[in-house]
């Protein structure tokens, strides 16, 4: 065995402390060489059970651990809360610093789905708000790192973490951090979307591409926000955009809000790119995916747009495949979104039995959910499987699902 763990020690002030050296199986290895300051080393784990010491360190640190992602292994250690709030807004290394971020969301949402369970007022830890305050207004991090930083677990992430699956309490959730630190942070928000902004013809470079989506995660951080201002500066980020990308970021941003302005933007997209399948593709996906209540029936009504075709494979994964991905939707509680994938598997079996069979595949987890999911998601399952006239493929994936 050979882990390399790469780790500083970050002190009471946020800056690194200097590592001079090390104790290790009963040798001191100096760390320092030709009087360079040392602020990361590496540790050899070769057994199950180690021990280092570090010497000549002036008050009690807090450990970053391995550092850079320095060995591919899931590491649990005994780092409290306090400890990742402060390795959240202080460590020098952007992926410790990202990963504290990534663990205190988690615990943070599995705690306020909780309390909305328990229909407790949903309140958002200070702690965490100032921790992603300190990585937004960090000039000097770099900007692809400061995107990353700010995305929040998604919601099939922490689904996965409960014992019964919830999709209406992770989706209130996550909604409601996303609006609290948008509210929060509005102006900075604000800020980072102007000082990100290129007149330039697009450039595939990590400058631009790294300003790119820091600037398109700002602005769908915005767009949850029921603001006029906002409205106006998404409105103006789709109208000057110089590239697809930053327009359909911005589309993104405006389209989790249901209304005139969406849908007018929505259509005006689709007449400017109608030519290209690709992109439409995209465009397809979006709204699929949409978490606006009730987006089955958005969907029903795509089925009969001119840019959707059921033979189409492509099509199918964008608009049917997008659909599923939106818990929220597609595991709605009255059983519309599983009744309508349903409904579509059979008619999709008689022209592609191979897509019918990736599309049926969404069910085979309907026992994770609570008994009326499972329910309604079994008896959808039990109509597929009494179809006249069944693909093999169709059948395979449908029993396998319901014996699970």
């Amino acid at each position: 065995m050979f882990i390399p763990v790469a780790l500083g020690l970050v002190g009471s002030t946020g800056k690194d402390i200097p590592l001079t050296s090390v104790d290790h199986d009963g040798k001191l290895e100096t760390l320092s060489s030709n009087g360079q300051t040392v602020h990361t080393t590496v540790l050899r784990v070769t057994k199950k059970e180690e021990e280092f010491v570090f010497n000549d360190v002036p008050e009690r640190p807090v450990p970053s651990i391995l550092r850079g992602y320095s060995a591919p292994i899931r590491l649990d250690s005994d780092l409290t809360d306090a400890d990742l709030y402060f390795l959240l807004a202080n460590d020098s290394d952007e992926f410790n610093r990202w990963e504290a971020g990534q663990v205190l969301a988690r615990k943070l949402m599995l705690s306020l789905v909780s309390d909305f369970q328990q229909n407790k007022a949903l309140v958002l830890n200070p702690q965490f708000l100032h921790g992603i305050k300190s990585i937004l207004g960090d000039s000097i991090l770099d900007k692809e790192f400061i995107a990353k930083a700010l995305t929040l677990p998604g919601e099939g992430e922490i689904m996965d973490m409960l014992e019964v699956a919830d999709p209406d309490a992770v989706h209130a959730v996550r909604t409601f951090i996303r609006k609290q630190l948008a509210s929060e942070l509005k102006q900075e928000l604000i800020n980072t979307v102007k000082n990100n902004r290129s007149s330039e013809q697009y450039v595939f470079d990590h400058p631009n591409m790294a300003r790119r989506a820091l600037k398109n995660v700002a602005l769908a951080y915005l767009g949850s926000l029921e603001d006029e201002e906002i409205t106006e500066l998404m409105l103006h980020e789709y109208k000057t955009a110089t590239n697809l990308t930053e327009q359909f970021s911005a589309l993104v941003a405006i389209d989790q809000k249901p209304g005139q302005t969406r849908d007018e933007v929505l259509a005006d997209f689709y007449t400017k790119w109608q030519h290209d399948y690709l992109v439409i593709n995209k465009w397809l996906a979006l709204q699929a995916m949409s978490d606006v209540p009730g987006n089955v029936e958005n969907v029903r009504k795509l089925l009969n747009h001119p840019a959707f075709d059921m033979r189409n494979p492509n099509k199918v994964y964008s608009l049917i495949g997008g659909f599923c991905g939106s818990p929220v939707n597609f595991h709605a509680k009255d059983g519309s979104g599983y009744r309508f994938l349903g409904e579509v598997v059979v008619q999709l079996d008689k022209l592609n039995p191979q897509v019918a069979s990736r599309m049926v595949s969404a069910f085979s987890r309907w026992k994770r959910y609570d008994e009326t999911r499972q329910t309604l998601a079994k008896a959808e399952l039990e109509m597929i499987l009494s179809a006249n006239g069944l693909s093999e493929n169709v059948f395979e994936i449908a029993s396998k699902s319901l014996a699970a």
